[in-house]
């Protein structure tokens, strides 16, 4: 399933315009390369007596069950600020896993260091926080700059793209309306963290998104494709994400394509509504969906 910007999220998925929606966002994946190209060179000397690798070998098996584990601890790269710190964790893990630091002196080393370990965590936690947060607003602030841009009372910036076939006389929702939509959700660095594209749009109700994107949505007529970007205050807040897939204090970016208001729209041309409140659409064959005394579509 898709991730509808509410306060649940699940997985991804990548067509309406395969452009990046994220042309101003560059700043952090500088930093984030030149770091990568360091560790990788770090990496590169640490595997050098390795074992070979060989397709279908036992080896590759058991390198694959070690990436396995790695993949269920997670990502300790944020907690460390270099390469001599991220290979003291990594010696730390590899000792606990052989045996070659027993049980009671593991305990002994937590029960000593514990507490430091502890504020150590929560400052490079709180700095990694600090850094999005910060990075977020700058890209709040590059957006609302950019030619057609404009902020909301709420910190929300919208940044038009393409108008819908009616333009400003095209349809919009309302705080009642559902709509079907195409998006793609990405952090101040570019990265995705879900996408409508290149699988089928989303159908939700206004009422059960983040209010950020309730309010872009509003603003938007039907055909329509904008930028929005979501300061936290609207958006996911401190906390994040319960999956951590948006970090706390995060400002999340958004190219979105208003497909359909499928219910409690206004403007517009005249249209027909079902029994179910929700516009009559034209057949395939280009009938227009009502039926006559007879049974038979007019």
């Amino acid at each position: 399933s898709a991730f509808v910007p509410s306060s649940t999220s699940s997985s991804t998925r990548l067509s309406f315009h395969q452009t990046n929606p994220t042309t101003f966002i560059t700043r952090l994946q500088a930093e984030e390369g030149a770091t990568k190209s360091e560790e990788s060179s770090s990496s590169t000397a640490a595997t050098a007596g390795a074992p070979e690798l060989e397709a279908g070998s036992h080896n590759e098996l058991m390198y694959a069950l070690g990436v396995n584990l790695a993949r269920q601890l997670g990502d300790v790269r944020p907690l460390v600020e270099n390469n001599e710190e991220l290979t003291l964790v990594a010696k730390g893990l590899l000792d606990a896993v052989i045996g070659k630091i027993d049980e009671g002196d593991q305990r002994k080393l937590l029960a000593s260091r514990g507490e430091d370990l502890n504020n150590v965590i929560v400052e490079r936690a709180n700095n990694i926080r600090k850094r999005i947060e910060e990075a977020g607003r700058d890209m709040l602030k590059e957006m609302e700059q950019q030619e057609g841009a404009y902020k909301l009372d709420s910190g929300v910036v919208i940044h038009p793209i393409e108008a819908g076939p009616e333009g400003d006389d095209g349809v919009r929702p309302t705080a009642a309306s559902s709509v079907k939509v195409h998006y793609h959700g990405t952090l101040p660095d570019g990265t995705i963290f879900d996408s409508t594209l290149g699988g089928d749009p989303v159908t939700f109700a206004l009422g059960q998104v983040i209010p950020g994107w309730r309010e872009g949505l509003l603003k938007m007529h039907e055909g329509e494709t904008v930028m929005l970007g979501i300061p936290p205050e609207v958006g996911y807040g401190k906390e994040g994400t319960p999956d951590g897939r948006i970090p706390g204090g995060a400002s999340i970016f958004f190219k979105v394509q208003l497909l359909e208001v499928l219910s409690a729209g206004i403007g517009g041309g005249p249209t027909l509504l079902g029994v179910d409140g929700k516009k009559i659409k034209k057949n395939d064959d280009g009938g227009s969906g009502l039926l006559g005394a007879d049974g038979k579509p007019l």
